[in-house]
Parts: structure tokens; sequence; C-alpha cells
């Protein structure tokens, strides 16, 4: 069978790794610059077509799929005259693989249905490192109809390619996941941080606490920072993850409800991010939390 051609929009970490999977399973790719041009010279380089405007992009494309930071940049490439809805073809599929306010994505999914096509949202779990060899989780909803049309393609880039429901019930789940593991991400940091401060050895502490039932994977993507100096074991920025939970808050207010828990995070990443950290992987919140402990009176 004949592969359906791809256009791809938001080529960071994440969407790199996307782009290079797909071009390794033989898809036609289209891309374009959104802020970084390396990406996009690699992807151009092994075959894929870059074009001006995600208008072009989607008129070349059976499949749009973009890969970005916030609600606001996926609303400003989908509308517009320069925009994806703009060049859509007729049944073609909208996949955002971002995490976004469920609220955008309804509204963005009607939009894309008056225009002839259908909209997913697809976010995704684990880092570039299992992208780039195809072993995503992607947590999709929307239309079961146009699902069952691009689950092979999720196949080739997902282990776990997952249904949800209606659309919008990606991003929910993938903003309380989110909620959930930057919690846990924080209070670990400064757990090793607050274990130094007490001359605690880190390593100890980690031997001690991951004996038990707290034993986790964010505790050992944590470890890998503050222990072994090594923050590539959770590829996600400080910028991201403190985006993430403020989407968790604000999803929590739309829904007429008051989040407590995510009121840690969001402060401790808000202020790493004021720091001029938001670039440092959410590991290196240890460094933070240690230097937060310096600085206060003993």
């Amino acid at each position: 069978m004949t592969k359906p051609t791809i256009g791809f929009i938001g080529l960071g970490l994440m969407g790199s790794a996307m782009v290079q999977r797909l071009l390794d399973q033989g898809y036609s790719l289209t891309v374009m610059a959104n802020r970084s041009r390396g990406n996009v010279d690699k992807a151009v380089a092994r075959g894929a077509t870059e074009v001006s405007t995600a208008c072009e992009l989607a008129a070349a494309s059976d499949i749009v799929m973009l890969c970005m930071d916030t609600s606001v940049s996926v609303e400003g490439r989908m509308n517009g005259a320069d925009g994806v809805i703009a060049g859509l073809n007729k049944d073609a599929v909208v996949i955002d693989f971002g995490t976004s306010l469920p609220a955008s994505t309804r509204k963005l999914g009607e939009a894309v249905s008056e225009a002839g096509g259908v909209y997913l949202d697809a976010p995704l779990g684990r880092t570039p490192a299992h992208a780039a060899d195809g072993l995503l989780n992607i947590m999709c909803s929307g239309d079961q109809g146009a699902f069952a049309k691009v689950k092979s393609t999720l196949e080739d880039l997902g282990e776990n390619v997952f249904h949800l429901g209606a659309l919008g019930s990606g991003h929910t789940i993938k903003l309380i996941n989110n909620f959930f593991g930057m919690t846990v991400a924080n209070a670990m940091a400064e757990a090793f941080a607050m274990a130094e401060k007490a001359g605690v050895d880190r390593q100890q502490l980690y031997d001690v606490m991951s004996a038990g039932p707290l034993h986790s994977g964010m505790m050992d993507f944590v470890k890998g920072y503050a222990v072994d100096g090594d923050a590539s074991k959770l590829e996600f920025s400080i910028r991201n993850a403190r985006k993430d939970v403020g989407y968790y808050s604000t999803m929590a207010d739309d829904a007429g409800v008051t989040s407590l828990m995510s009121n840690g995070p969001k402060q401790a990443m808000g202020l790493a991010l004021a720091d001029g950290r938001g670039d440092q992987m959410v590991s290196q919140m240890v460094d933070y939390f240690a230097d937060l402990f310096a600085d206060e009176k003993s």
C-alpha cells in the first residue's frame, strides 16, 4: 500500500526524532521551519521537502502533524490565511501531538471539520530517544474512523497506541499524567537537595527510597541527574513542564474546581523559570532547590 504523505510542523527535540523515524519508515514528508533551522536542514538532507507556510504544507499532505509547545503556537499555525486550515485537503487528518488545552483542541476540531478534514489530539508519552525507535506512547482521541485511517502510521511511531474517546480526551489525560509526573519529579528533586542540606548522601537516600514502594521511573530519571550527573534521562525542559502544570490548573479552573496539589510544582518551576533556568531539564530542578537552600539562613 502507498503510504500517506505527511506534513510535520514543530521539529524540536521530540518532533525531530519523530520526523527521522518517519523518514526511516519510508514516508514522504513536507516540513517547515518554526524556531530552529538545524533539525529542518537535517530532515531536508534526508529527502524531506521544505515549504515556507503551513498552508503550503497542508496542501501537500494527507496527514498534518503538529508537535508544538503551546496551544497558542498550535492555533497560530492552524488559523489564518497562511495556516493549515486554509490549505487543508478534503478528508485530510490533522494530529496535534503536543500537550494542549482541551478547550482549544475542541475549538480547532470544529474549524477543521468545517474545512472538510478531521482533527485528532494525540499527546505523547516517553522521550525523544523512544521516538527515534518508534517506541512512544500515543494517547489519541477524536473521530474513530479517522483514528482507524491513521492507526498504522501512529504504530510506526509508537509502541503503545491508545484511542481514548472524544476529541480532547487525549489532552485531558496527558495533562493529568504530566501534573502527576512533574509533582513527583519536583518532590524528588527537593528530597535530594534536602538530604544534602541535612548532611545525608544523595546516593544513600536513593538506595533507601528505591528499595520500597516509592520507587518509580520518575525517581530514577531525577536520580540520573541528582546522583549521576546525567540530565538526558528526562529530556523535558522546566519551561515546558511549567506550561503543562499551568494548563492542568487551567483545566481544573474550567471544570469549576480548585487544584491544590498542582500549586507546589507550579510555583517551584515558575520560580526556576524566573531565575533563568527554563531551558534546563526537569531533573535539574535539584540544582534550583540546592541553591535555594544554600541562600537561606541556616
